[in-house]
């Protein structure tokens, strides 16, 4: 009877995904939506030209991805990974249950989301030494997440999870900082690449990601449009 009830109540609800198509945060939701199996509304949002349903449910930001569960925004990739999995705990757990390795797991979410976005941005922007520099902090920041993943299949283990969604919602960015930078992060990374090459035998990443050439292409366009050359 508790299970017919919780399966109605679940019938009910509303979750809606506004991002935009290239965004590494929205592809984060779209990777934990899949590995939970949850239903939702996926609404591609126009950043040149924001939406009123955007700017309303995230006035202070204004940015995507937001997470809108029967009427109420949750922001923040990580935070709205982590509503997900405490909402829907009878399902794919993405965090560990012990209170120890899930605020380990927290740790390294945090240093992903405050590295891998704006060094890979930084490659894409700049030149010469400044670009060296960027490739270099860059690639010391996968050496440190390199060391942590060491010989496990994912980073919490044998179950990919949380700390593998938040780093693998980047993968498809990597090509794109490569062709900018001319470098190789496979020749530096070895063992992460193998790491992402086994995320992406999932379903769940694989149907998540877009095309590497394709976000290559969105980034020449968006490099133009803001006068990098």
């Amino acid at each position: 009877m508790i299970f017919l009830n919780l399966k109605i109540a679940r019938m009910a609800e509303e979750l809606v995904l506004l991002t935009f198509w290239p965004s590494a945060f929205g592809i984060r939701l779209k990777i934990a939506l899949a590995e939970k199996g949850i239903n939702y509304e996926y609404k591609e949002e126009n950043l040149w030209n924001k939406s009123d349903l955007l700017l309303k449910v995230n006035p202070v930001h204004k940015k995507i991805p937001v997470l809108i569960h029967n009427g109420k925004p949750i922001c923040e990739s990580l935070i709205q990974v982590q509503y997900l999995d405490e909402v829907w705990h009878d399902k794919t757990p993405l965090l560990p249950s012990d209170p120890y390795q899930k605020a380990i797991a927290r740790f390294w979410g945090d240093y992903i989301d405050k590295k891998i976005y704006e060094q890979g941005s930084q490659i894409c922007k700049t030149k010469g030494e400044e670009q060296a520099t960027a490739k270099k902090e860059f690639i010391d920041t996968l050496k440190v997440l390199e060391g942590e993943l060491g010989d496990k299949t994912y980073f919490g283990g044998d179950n990919f999870g949380y700390v593998d969604i938040a780093l693998v919602a980047f993968y498809g960015w990597f090509h794109a900082y490569e062709k900018c930078g001319d470098f190789s992060i496979e020749e530096e990374c070895p063992k992460l690449i193998a790491w992402a090459k086994r995320c992406m035998q999932k379903d769940s990443v694989a149907k998540s990601l877009p095309d590497h050439e394709k976000i290559y292409e969105f980034l020449l366009q968006m490099k133009e449009a803001l006068g990098f050359e």
